[in-house]
């Protein structure tokens, strides 16, 4: 039997030998490797936290300490830990096991995480709750050295040195090697630092010090002066140390027994302690180290090669924006590329490479990308701006308040609108037709296909004076309209063909309003109708949903017995909402179909699967459209 199929339930790790231990971090991560490369999944950010995470099961009690993984991608070994492995095979799959914490899952997945730099400020609320309710659970957070580019870590760290109990913030910085200061000596001199009789001596002499008359308060404070200034020239962190937060490393991240006897004596200090361990990116999986970014996510791939195992040879939307960008880069040098560290995930690295001076990696700091962008564009530039749909959401304020407010010329371009995916509810860009079309002089466009995506880019760039945004899905770019879109006109929609005489049993006229990616889906349902009623609907592409085409929305819904709606959003805030306002408002009574999101949350899965369970597939929207003509 492996050591790892002794491990069932939570703690059972406690079980294991120190000895076993390197031999259980080698199967934890060929059953990984394996797993992954059938599923798919995020890999090298998890190959590189197995000793990490191992060392806090030794030290943890599960479910009543709580861990919590900023972003959440590197959760695999925990969930391992806690009795989930029979359920890899279903990894991100419709009804499996979330990629994520989730803690509908698992009594053990303390917070649900998907977004970057907010595990210290969640650590935090559970350390108050806990310290309010007089428990004594440990409490830990652990996020990487890319989240610390997110401002909300600051917000956090401000407050976890006012915080007067215990609660373990593990930095893990996961750079591609390890510094010099990491080994025998350094992992010592942290023991020592933070081990009880360090801390029992400390507080003996201060204490001593203190009881002197007079002149002892004065000691003591020279004292401390002294051991500041120079702790100050030798041990890093002094960030931390400025906050009052007691900080710990670098330390070695794959030495299980190092780290135990170090997060055992920090969670014992009963105060705020920072450990900042070193790890490798993609540990163990040579391919995964060497390229750790291609690694980050992936799907399912050969691991002998590292090749995916699905087709990439047709252009995605993120492909097509690249060649784009570069394009309108290279007609105007105004135009400079914004990313919050997605360079290579959002296309903007042809354009990084391109012109080297003209772009701007913030780092895992959506906020700031934003209102630096504002900041360019009152000075002449023309910021393009590209984030997924979903981490945008982080920076609503600075699109209101410093761009749309100032009415200014940054260019939003949203990778990843729509249904998702595998990764589930956190990264699902469904929301963003309801937060964009609230923003006051924001032009927002949605492209039918990959030729238009690139025209809108072009149009976005030197045909908008203000704030406009983009909004495209992720995957293959549709490809299936042969003729070449009319041109923009801004707020006008694009009729791609006209009703014929009604067909088979139909009884009403149909006109469909498709947005962005589901113009796709629309043709489809379209060309259903030609096939098995012998009628072809009205299809409009709306392109802007922001301004709507009112008068063609008007003049659709009093030539056409029936109008259906169709949008990859959720139904607040959504175009299919303002469109039925319009049909109340202008006095219309068609029947009025609208396909979107009804659930205001969706879980993982593949696209498809998801589509049908919202009823946005083809045989959805066909079946309940062909009964509606026939009545």
């Amino acid at each position: 039997m492996s050591i790892l199929d002794r491990i069932n339930k939570p703690n059972d790790i406690k079980a294991v030998s120190p000895r076993e231990l390197p031999a259980l971090a080698d199967e934890i991560r060929q059953f990984l490797i394996a797993n992954v490369s059938r599923t798919g999944g995020h890999l090298a950010s998890n190959l590189g936290v197995v000793e990490l995470t191992m060392a806090l099961h030794r030290v943890m009690n599960f479910p009543g300490d709580k861990l919590i993984f900023d972003v959440g991608h590197q959760s695999y070994t925990h969930k391992l830990l806690t009795g989930r492995k029979d359920d890899f095979y279903k990894l991100r799959h419709y009804g499996g096991m979330s990629g994520f914490p989730k803690r509908s899952e698992s009594d053990c997945d303390a917070f649900n995480t998907g977004h970057s730099s907010t595990s210290i400020s969640a650590a935090i609320g559970m350390a108050e709750a806990r310290d309010l309710r007089g428990s004594s659970e440990r409490i830990c957070a652990v996020i990487g050295d890319g989240s610390m580019t997110g401002g909300m870590v600051y917000e956090a760290l401000n407050q976890l040195s006012q915080l007067g109990s215990g609660c373990l913030i593990i930095l893990n910085d996961n750079e591609m090697s390890i510094s010099h200061n990491v080994g025998g000596m350094s992992s010592s001199l942290s023991r020592f630092r933070i081990g009880k009789p360090y801390n029992d001596l400390k507080n003996s002499v201060e204490k001593t010090l203190l009881n002197i008359p007079e002149v002892g308060y004065k000691m003591a404070r020279g004292v401390k002066r002294s051991k500041d200034s120079i702790k100050s020239l030798i041990v890093p962190g002094n960030i931390f140390s400025e906050m009052g937060i007691t900080y710990v490393g670098p330390i070695d991240g794959h030495d299980v027994n190092v780290m135990t006897e170090i997060f055992e004596d920090a969670f014992d200090l009963n105060k705020p302690v920072i450990v900042h361990v070193k790890t490798v990116k993609g540990k163990g999986y040579k391919l995964a180290e060497r390229y750790p970014e291609y690694f980050h996510g992936v799907g399912p791939f050969n691991p002998e090669t590292g090749r995916a195992l699905k087709d990439k040879s047709c252009d995605t939307y993120t492909d097509v924006f690249s060649r784009a960008l570069v394009s309108v880069g290279e007609k105007d040098e105004r135009v400079v590329a914004i990313t919050a560290a997605m360079a290579r995930g959002t296309g903007v690295r042809a354009f990084q490479r391109r012109f080297p001076k003209r772009c701007f990696d913030v780092g895992i700091a959506e906020q700031h990308a934003v209102t630096f962008a504002a900041g360019m564009a009152v000075d002449g530039y023309i910021p393009v701006v590209a984030v997924y749909s979903s981490f945008m959401q982080r920076a609503y304020d600075q699109l209101l308040h410093d761009v749309c407010l100032q009415r200014l010329h940054v260019v939003i371009c949203l990778d990843r609108s729509g249904i998702v995916g595998e990764d589930g509810d956190t990264h699902m860009g469904i929301y963003d037709t309801a937060y964009l079309r609230s923003l006051p002089g924001m032009t927002v466009l949605t492209p039918r296909d990959g030729q238009e995506l690139a025209d809108m880019l072009e149009y976005a760039v030197h045909s908008v004076d203000g704030p406009v945004a983009i909004k495209y899905g992720k995957g293959r770019a549709y490809t299936g309209l042969s003729s070449k879109g009319q041109k923009l006109v801004m707020g006008k929609a694009e009729v791609i063909n006209f009703e014929k005489t009604l067909g088979q049993g139909l009884k009403k006229s149909l006109a469909i309003i498709a947005v962005g990616s589901m113009v796709e889906t629309a043709v489809s349902v379209r060309d259903r109708f030609e096939a098995e009623a012998g009628y072809i609907p009205e299809l409009i592409n709306l392109r802007f949903i922001k301004p709507l085409d009112r008068d063609r929305i008007a003049e659709t819904l009093r030539r056409f017995d029936c109008v259906a709606v169709i949008e990859e959003s959720v139904r607040r805030g959504s175009v299919g909402e303002e469109i039925a306002y319009i049909m109340v408002s202008e006095g219309v009574t068609t029947s009025f179909r609208h396909f979107c999101i009804k659930e205001e949350t969706v879980p993982h899965g593949s696209v498809a699967q998801l589509r049908e369970r919202e009823g946005l597939d083809v045989d959805s929207i066909y079946r309940e459209l062909y009964e509606t003509l026939c009545k």
